[in-house]
Protein backbone atom coordinates (compact mmCIF):
# COMPACT_ATOMS: atom_id res chain seq x y z
CA UNK A 1 0.00 0.00 0.00
CA UNK A 2 1.31 3.45 -0.85
CA UNK A 3 2.56 5.50 2.05
CA UNK A 4 3.78 2.56 4.17
CA UNK A 5 7.53 1.93 4.60
CA UNK A 6 8.88 -1.27 3.07
CA UNK A 7 9.38 -4.19 5.45
CA UNK A 8 12.81 -4.68 6.97
CA UNK A 9 14.86 -7.28 5.13
CA UNK A 10 18.16 -8.92 5.84
CA UNK A 11 21.20 -7.79 3.85
CA UNK A 12 21.61 -9.37 0.45
CA UNK A 13 24.40 -11.92 0.19
CA UNK A 14 27.50 -10.54 -1.47
CA UNK A 15 27.55 -10.89 -5.21
CA UNK A 16 23.77 -10.89 -5.53
CA UNK A 17 22.23 -7.84 -7.13
CA UNK A 18 19.18 -6.27 -5.57
CA UNK A 19 16.05 -6.75 -7.67
CA UNK A 20 15.29 -3.78 -9.86
CA UNK A 21 12.04 -1.97 -9.35
CA UNK A 22 10.13 -0.73 -12.34
CA UNK A 23 10.14 3.09 -12.06
CA UNK A 24 6.66 4.54 -11.84
CA UNK A 25 6.04 7.08 -14.63
CA UNK A 26 5.51 10.61 -13.41
CA UNK A 27 2.51 12.67 -14.45
CA UNK A 28 2.83 15.98 -16.25
CA UNK A 29 1.34 17.83 -13.31
CA UNK A 30 4.40 16.85 -11.21
CA UNK A 31 7.24 16.61 -13.71
CA UNK A 32 6.24 19.96 -15.22
CA UNK A 33 5.71 22.01 -12.05
CA UNK A 34 8.44 24.37 -13.24
CA UNK A 35 6.99 24.72 -16.72
CA UNK A 36 3.47 25.15 -15.31
CA UNK A 37 4.83 28.02 -13.24
CA UNK A 38 6.49 29.50 -16.31
CA UNK A 39 3.17 29.12 -18.14
CA UNK A 40 1.52 31.04 -15.30
CA UNK A 41 3.97 33.90 -15.77
CA UNK A 42 3.19 33.92 -19.50
CA UNK A 43 -0.53 33.92 -18.67
CA UNK A 44 0.00 36.96 -16.43
CA UNK A 45 1.74 38.73 -19.28
CA UNK A 46 -1.07 37.80 -21.71
CA UNK A 47 -3.71 39.16 -19.31
CA UNK A 48 -1.77 42.38 -18.80
CA UNK A 49 -1.32 42.76 -22.56
CA UNK A 50 -5.05 42.26 -23.10
CA UNK A 51 -5.81 45.08 -20.66
CA UNK A 52 -3.32 47.37 -22.37
CA UNK A 53 -4.67 46.62 -25.85
CA UNK A 54 -8.33 46.92 -24.77
CA UNK A 55 -7.64 50.39 -23.37
CA UNK A 56 -5.30 51.64 -26.08
CA UNK A 57 -5.43 52.75 -29.68
CA UNK A 58 -5.91 49.14 -30.87
CA UNK A 59 -9.05 48.55 -28.79
CA UNK A 60 -11.32 48.59 -31.85
CA UNK A 61 -9.09 46.20 -33.77
CA UNK A 62 -8.93 43.89 -30.75
CA UNK A 63 -12.72 43.71 -30.40
CA UNK A 64 -13.29 43.38 -34.16
CA UNK A 65 -10.77 40.54 -34.47
CA UNK A 66 -12.38 38.56 -31.65
CA UNK A 67 -15.88 38.90 -33.08
CA UNK A 68 -14.86 38.26 -36.70
CA UNK A 69 -16.62 35.25 -38.21
CA UNK A 70 -14.39 32.31 -39.11
CA UNK A 71 -16.60 29.70 -40.69
CA UNK A 72 -19.53 28.72 -38.46
CA UNK A 73 -18.25 30.56 -35.36
CA UNK A 74 -16.47 33.75 -34.34
CA UNK A 75 -12.77 33.78 -33.52
CA UNK A 76 -13.56 34.06 -29.81
CA UNK A 77 -15.92 31.08 -29.99
CA UNK A 78 -13.24 29.02 -31.74
CA UNK A 79 -10.90 29.87 -28.87
CA UNK A 80 -13.44 29.23 -26.10
CA UNK A 81 -15.16 26.18 -27.61
CA UNK A 82 -12.37 24.77 -29.77
CA UNK A 83 -8.94 25.45 -28.32
CA UNK A 84 -10.23 25.16 -24.76
CA UNK A 85 -11.43 21.63 -25.56
CA UNK A 86 -7.71 20.80 -25.68
CA UNK A 87 -7.28 22.41 -22.27
CA UNK A 88 -10.11 20.28 -20.87
CA UNK A 89 -8.60 17.20 -22.54
CA UNK A 90 -5.39 17.82 -20.59
CA UNK A 91 -7.41 18.44 -17.41
CA UNK A 92 -9.19 15.12 -17.92
CA UNK A 93 -5.92 13.28 -18.54
CA UNK A 94 -4.43 14.73 -15.35
CA UNK A 95 -7.52 13.86 -13.32
CA UNK A 96 -7.43 10.26 -14.55
CA UNK A 97 -3.66 10.00 -14.15
CA UNK A 98 -3.63 11.37 -10.61
CA UNK A 99 -6.64 9.27 -9.56
CA UNK A 100 -5.18 6.00 -10.85
CA UNK A 101 -1.44 6.39 -10.40
CA UNK A 102 -0.65 9.72 -8.79
CA UNK A 103 -1.21 11.96 -5.80
CA UNK A 104 -4.91 11.06 -5.63
CA UNK A 105 -4.49 7.32 -5.96
CA UNK A 106 -5.66 6.29 -2.50
CA UNK A 107 -8.38 7.66 -0.24
CA UNK A 108 -5.86 9.00 2.32
CA UNK A 109 -4.19 10.91 -0.54
CA UNK A 110 -7.53 12.39 -1.57
CA UNK A 111 -8.75 13.53 1.84
CA UNK A 112 -6.75 16.74 2.27
CA UNK A 113 -7.08 18.16 -1.27
CA UNK A 114 -10.64 16.84 -1.43
CA UNK A 115 -11.73 18.64 1.73
CA UNK A 116 -9.88 21.80 0.68
CA UNK A 117 -11.34 21.80 -2.82
CA UNK A 118 -14.92 21.17 -1.69
CA UNK A 119 -14.76 23.93 0.90
CA UNK A 120 -13.02 26.13 -1.64
CA UNK A 121 -15.93 25.70 -4.06
CA UNK A 122 -18.90 25.87 -1.67
CA UNK A 123 -17.92 28.93 0.38
CA UNK A 124 -17.10 31.22 -2.61
CA UNK A 125 -20.41 30.21 -4.21
CA UNK A 126 -22.10 31.22 -0.96
CA UNK A 127 -20.42 34.64 -0.98
CA UNK A 128 -21.59 35.21 -4.55
CA UNK A 129 -25.11 34.04 -3.72
CA UNK A 130 -25.35 36.50 -0.81
CA UNK A 131 -24.45 39.39 -3.11
CA UNK A 132 -26.94 38.32 -5.82
CA UNK A 133 -29.75 36.74 -3.80
CA UNK A 134 -33.11 36.95 -5.57
CA UNK A 135 -31.63 38.40 -8.78
CA UNK A 136 -31.29 36.74 -12.20
CA UNK A 137 -27.53 37.17 -11.85
CA UNK A 138 -27.55 34.37 -9.27
CA UNK A 139 -26.86 32.18 -12.33
CA UNK A 140 -23.18 33.10 -12.00
CA UNK A 141 -22.75 31.41 -8.60
CA UNK A 142 -20.05 29.03 -9.88
CA UNK A 143 -17.76 31.75 -11.28
CA UNK A 144 -15.65 32.25 -8.11
CA UNK A 145 -15.53 28.53 -7.33
CA UNK A 146 -12.49 27.75 -9.53
CA UNK A 147 -8.72 27.96 -9.00
CA UNK A 148 -6.25 28.74 -11.80
CA UNK A 149 -3.35 26.35 -11.26
CA UNK A 150 -1.01 27.95 -13.82
CA UNK A 151 -1.51 31.47 -12.44
CA UNK A 152 -1.13 30.31 -8.81
CA UNK A 153 2.02 28.30 -9.55
CA UNK A 154 3.35 31.33 -11.41
CA UNK A 155 3.08 33.34 -8.19
CA UNK A 156 4.78 30.53 -6.26
CA UNK A 157 7.58 30.51 -8.84
CA UNK A 158 8.30 34.16 -8.06
CA UNK A 159 8.75 33.20 -4.38
CA UNK A 160 11.28 30.47 -5.16
CA UNK A 161 12.49 28.26 -2.30
CA UNK A 162 10.45 30.16 0.32
CA UNK A 163 7.58 27.76 -0.42
CA UNK A 164 8.03 24.03 0.38
CA UNK A 165 7.60 21.65 -2.54
CA UNK A 166 4.89 19.86 -0.53
CA UNK A 167 2.70 22.98 -0.73
CA UNK A 168 3.18 23.25 -4.49
CA UNK A 169 2.09 19.62 -4.88
CA UNK A 170 -0.82 20.22 -2.49
CA UNK A 171 -1.93 23.23 -4.54
CA UNK A 172 -1.73 21.14 -7.72
CA UNK A 173 -3.85 18.37 -6.16
CA UNK A 174 -6.45 20.89 -4.92
CA UNK A 175 -6.64 22.44 -8.39
CA UNK A 176 -7.17 19.02 -10.00
CA UNK A 177 -10.08 18.19 -7.67
CA UNK A 178 -11.33 21.75 -8.22
CA UNK A 179 -11.21 21.24 -11.99
CA UNK A 180 -13.19 18.02 -11.66
CA UNK A 181 -15.84 19.92 -9.72
CA UNK A 182 -15.88 22.67 -12.37
CA UNK A 183 -16.40 20.10 -15.14
CA UNK A 184 -19.37 18.61 -13.29
CA UNK A 185 -20.84 22.07 -12.67
CA UNK A 186 -20.50 23.04 -16.34
CA UNK A 187 -22.14 19.82 -17.49
CA UNK A 188 -25.04 20.02 -15.01
CA UNK A 189 -25.77 23.74 -14.72
CA UNK A 190 -24.53 25.43 -17.89
CA UNK A 191 -26.08 23.24 -20.55
CA UNK A 192 -29.32 24.19 -22.28
CA UNK A 193 -31.48 23.30 -25.26
CA UNK A 194 -30.36 19.68 -25.23
CA UNK A 195 -30.66 17.80 -28.54
CA UNK A 196 -31.52 14.16 -27.83
CA UNK A 197 -30.36 13.00 -31.29
CA UNK A 198 -26.92 14.60 -30.95
CA UNK A 199 -26.60 13.30 -27.39
CA UNK A 200 -27.45 9.79 -28.58
CA UNK A 201 -24.87 9.92 -31.37
CA UNK A 202 -22.29 11.30 -28.96
CA UNK A 203 -23.02 8.40 -26.62
CA UNK A 204 -22.41 5.94 -29.48
CA UNK A 205 -19.07 7.55 -30.30
CA UNK A 206 -18.13 7.50 -26.62
CA UNK A 207 -19.02 3.80 -26.52
CA UNK A 208 -16.75 3.27 -29.54
CA UNK A 209 -13.90 5.02 -27.73
CA UNK A 210 -14.49 2.84 -24.67
CA UNK A 211 -14.42 -0.21 -26.95
CA UNK A 212 -11.03 0.83 -28.32
CA UNK A 213 -9.76 1.14 -24.76
CA UNK A 214 -11.05 -2.29 -23.75
CA UNK A 215 -9.56 -3.83 -26.89
CA UNK A 216 -6.13 -2.49 -25.92
CA UNK A 217 -5.81 -0.16 -28.93
CA UNK A 218 -2.84 2.14 -28.26
CA UNK A 219 -2.84 4.06 -31.58
CA UNK A 220 -3.61 7.64 -30.53
CA UNK A 221 -4.81 8.87 -33.97
CA UNK A 222 -7.79 6.47 -33.68
CA UNK A 223 -8.81 8.18 -30.44
CA UNK A 224 -8.11 11.59 -31.97
CA UNK A 225 -10.38 11.03 -34.98
CA UNK A 226 -13.26 9.74 -32.89
CA UNK A 227 -12.60 12.51 -30.37
CA UNK A 228 -13.04 15.12 -33.11
CA UNK A 229 -16.38 13.56 -34.07
CA UNK A 230 -17.35 13.54 -30.39
CA UNK A 231 -16.49 17.25 -30.08
CA UNK A 232 -18.74 18.17 -33.04
CA UNK A 233 -21.65 16.13 -31.67
CA UNK A 234 -21.29 17.54 -28.15
CA UNK A 235 -21.06 21.06 -29.59
CA UNK A 236 -24.42 20.55 -31.31
CA UNK A 237 -26.02 18.71 -28.39
CA UNK A 238 -26.43 21.68 -26.06
CA UNK A 239 -23.72 20.53 -23.64
CA UNK A 240 -20.68 22.76 -23.80
CA UNK A 241 -18.21 21.42 -26.35
CA UNK A 242 -15.26 21.41 -23.96
CA UNK A 243 -16.87 18.55 -22.01
CA UNK A 244 -15.95 16.39 -25.02
CA UNK A 245 -12.30 16.88 -24.09
CA UNK A 246 -12.84 15.43 -20.61
CA UNK A 247 -14.91 12.52 -21.94
CA UNK A 248 -12.22 11.70 -24.51
CA UNK A 249 -9.53 11.82 -21.80
CA UNK A 250 -11.34 9.23 -19.70
CA UNK A 251 -11.16 6.73 -22.58
CA UNK A 252 -7.42 7.08 -23.26
CA UNK A 253 -5.67 3.92 -21.98
CA UNK A 254 -3.26 4.30 -19.06
CA UNK A 255 -2.04 0.74 -19.65
CA UNK A 256 -0.03 -0.52 -22.60
CA UNK A 257 -2.40 -3.46 -23.04
CA UNK A 258 -5.17 -5.11 -20.99
CA UNK A 259 -3.89 -6.69 -17.80
CA UNK A 260 -0.50 -4.99 -17.85
CA UNK A 261 0.37 -2.32 -15.26
CA UNK A 262 0.79 1.37 -15.93
CA UNK A 263 3.75 2.16 -18.15
CA UNK A 264 5.59 5.34 -19.08
CA UNK A 265 4.87 4.69 -22.75
CA UNK A 266 1.14 4.17 -22.40
CA UNK A 267 -1.13 6.27 -24.64
CA UNK A 268 -2.26 8.45 -21.71
CA UNK A 269 1.27 9.34 -20.64
CA UNK A 270 2.42 10.03 -24.19
CA UNK A 271 -0.57 12.23 -24.95
CA UNK A 272 -0.38 14.06 -21.62
CA UNK A 273 3.27 14.98 -22.03
CA UNK A 274 2.81 15.89 -25.70
CA UNK A 275 -0.16 18.17 -24.97
CA UNK A 276 1.11 19.90 -21.82
CA UNK A 277 3.55 22.37 -23.45
CA UNK A 278 1.08 23.36 -26.18
CA UNK A 279 -1.72 23.95 -23.70
CA UNK A 280 0.44 25.67 -21.08
CA UNK A 281 2.35 27.97 -23.43
CA UNK A 282 -0.20 28.31 -26.22
CA UNK A 283 -3.87 27.67 -25.56
CA UNK A 284 -4.15 29.10 -22.05
CA UNK A 285 -2.30 32.39 -22.82
CA UNK A 286 -4.37 32.81 -26.01
CA UNK A 287 -7.54 32.29 -23.99
CA UNK A 288 -6.32 34.78 -21.39
CA UNK A 289 -5.53 37.38 -24.03
CA UNK A 290 -8.91 36.89 -25.74
CA UNK A 291 -10.97 37.06 -22.54
CA UNK A 292 -9.16 39.36 -20.09
CA UNK A 293 -9.44 42.54 -22.14
CA UNK A 294 -11.92 44.94 -20.52
CA UNK A 295 -12.44 48.61 -21.36
CA UNK A 296 -11.79 50.56 -18.16
CA UNK A 297 -12.68 53.96 -19.66
CA UNK A 298 -15.54 55.62 -17.80
CA UNK A 299 -15.62 53.05 -15.03
CA UNK A 300 -15.94 54.41 -11.50
CA UNK A 301 -15.20 52.76 -8.13
CA UNK A 302 -18.93 52.07 -7.91
CA UNK A 303 -18.48 49.50 -10.68
CA UNK A 304 -16.69 47.25 -8.19
CA UNK A 305 -19.75 47.34 -5.92
CA UNK A 306 -22.16 45.98 -8.51
CA UNK A 307 -23.62 42.63 -7.32
CA UNK A 308 -21.91 40.46 -9.98
CA UNK A 309 -18.50 42.10 -9.61
CA UNK A 310 -18.66 42.24 -5.82
CA UNK A 311 -19.90 38.66 -5.54
CA UNK A 312 -17.09 37.31 -7.73
CA UNK A 313 -14.33 39.39 -6.13
CA UNK A 314 -15.48 38.59 -2.58
CA UNK A 315 -15.99 34.93 -3.46
CA UNK A 316 -12.47 34.59 -4.87
CA UNK A 317 -10.62 36.63 -2.25
CA UNK A 318 -12.61 35.97 0.94
CA UNK A 319 -14.57 32.82 0.11
CA UNK A 320 -11.69 30.78 -1.30
CA UNK A 321 -9.26 31.36 1.56
CA UNK A 322 -12.00 30.77 4.14
CA UNK A 323 -13.30 27.60 2.51
CA UNK A 324 -9.90 26.06 1.74
CA UNK A 325 -8.20 26.87 5.04
CA UNK A 326 -11.16 26.03 7.30
CA UNK A 327 -11.74 22.71 5.50
CA UNK A 328 -8.07 21.88 5.71
CA UNK A 329 -7.90 22.64 9.44
CA UNK A 330 -11.04 20.55 10.00
CA UNK A 331 -9.58 17.55 8.16
CA UNK A 332 -6.38 17.75 10.21
CA UNK A 333 -8.25 18.29 13.51
CA UNK A 334 -10.42 15.23 12.84
CA UNK A 335 -7.31 13.15 12.19
CA UNK A 336 -8.34 12.45 8.60
CA UNK A 337 -5.22 14.03 7.10
CA UNK A 338 -1.93 15.65 8.03
CA UNK A 339 -0.55 19.07 7.26
CA UNK A 340 1.74 19.23 4.16
CA UNK A 341 5.26 18.22 5.18
CA UNK A 342 7.64 20.99 6.17
CA UNK A 343 5.00 23.72 5.99
CA UNK A 344 3.90 25.99 8.82
CA UNK A 345 0.26 26.99 9.25
CA UNK A 346 1.10 30.51 8.06
CA UNK A 347 2.46 29.10 4.80
CA UNK A 348 -0.57 26.85 4.41
CA UNK A 349 -2.81 29.88 4.90
CA UNK A 350 -0.85 31.80 2.26
CA UNK A 351 -1.44 29.02 -0.26
CA UNK A 352 -5.14 28.98 0.71
CA UNK A 353 -5.28 32.68 -0.21
CA UNK A 354 -3.55 31.93 -3.53
CA UNK A 355 -6.36 29.49 -4.31
CA UNK A 356 -8.47 32.61 -4.87
CA UNK A 357 -6.69 33.16 -8.18
CA UNK A 358 -9.47 31.90 -10.43
CA UNK A 359 -8.51 33.51 -13.70
CA UNK A 360 -8.86 30.96 -16.53
CA UNK A 361 -11.70 28.76 -15.30
CA UNK A 362 -13.57 31.68 -13.69
CA UNK A 363 -13.53 33.66 -16.94
CA UNK A 364 -14.60 30.53 -18.80
CA UNK A 365 -17.59 29.86 -16.53
CA UNK A 366 -18.43 33.58 -16.59
CA UNK A 367 -18.71 33.40 -20.37
CA UNK A 368 -21.14 30.49 -20.03
CA UNK A 369 -23.22 32.20 -17.35
CA UNK A 370 -23.58 35.62 -19.03
CA UNK A 371 -23.52 36.56 -22.69
CA UNK A 372 -24.54 40.24 -22.61
CA UNK A 373 -21.75 42.88 -22.67
CA UNK A 374 -22.80 44.55 -19.40
CA UNK A 375 -22.46 41.39 -17.34
CA UNK A 376 -19.40 40.34 -19.33
CA UNK A 377 -17.58 43.45 -18.16
CA UNK A 378 -18.75 42.91 -14.57
CA UNK A 379 -17.47 39.32 -14.66
CA UNK A 380 -14.06 40.36 -15.94
CA UNK A 381 -13.73 43.12 -13.33
CA UNK A 382 -14.68 40.74 -10.53
CA UNK A 383 -12.32 38.00 -11.69
CA UNK A 384 -9.41 40.42 -12.20
CA UNK A 385 -9.99 42.16 -8.85
CA UNK A 386 -10.44 38.96 -6.84
CA UNK A 387 -7.53 37.18 -8.52
CA UNK A 388 -5.19 40.17 -8.16
CA UNK A 389 -6.02 40.58 -4.46
CA UNK A 390 -5.57 36.86 -3.85
CA UNK A 391 -2.24 36.80 -5.65
CA UNK A 392 -0.80 39.88 -3.94
CA UNK A 393 -2.00 39.08 -0.41
CA UNK A 394 -1.15 35.38 -0.71
CA UNK A 395 2.38 36.20 -1.88
CA UNK A 396 2.83 38.70 0.97
CA UNK A 397 1.71 36.13 3.55
CA UNK A 398 4.10 33.52 2.15
CA UNK A 399 6.96 36.03 2.23
CA UNK A 400 6.30 36.81 5.90
CA UNK A 401 5.24 33.34 7.11
CA UNK A 402 7.70 31.25 9.09
CA UNK A 403 8.40 27.70 7.92
CA UNK A 404 7.55 24.77 10.13
CA UNK A 405 10.34 23.89 12.56
CA UNK A 406 10.79 20.12 12.80
CA UNK A 407 10.56 18.61 16.27
CA UNK A 408 13.94 17.87 17.85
Amino acid sequence: MRGKPPPMTSPQPSGRALPKRRPRPLSAIRTMLASEAAGGLILMAAAALALVVANGSFAGTYAHALHAELGPMSVQHWINDGLMAGFFLLVGLEIKREALDGRLRTWPDRVLPGFAALGGMAVPAGFYALANLGAPTLRGWAIPAATDIAFALGVLALLGSRVPVSLKIFLSAVAIVDDLGAVVVIALFYSSGLDATMLGLAALVLAGLYGLNRAGVAWLPAYGLLGLVLWVLVLRSGIHATIAGVLLALTIPIRVSPGKPEHAHSPLHRLEHALAPWITYGVVPIFGFANAGVDLAGLTPDALLQPVTLGIAAGLFLGKQTGVFASLRLAVALGLATRPAGAGWGQVYGVAVLCGIGFTMSLFIGGLAFADPQHETAVKLGVLAGSALSGLVGAAILLLAKPRIPAA
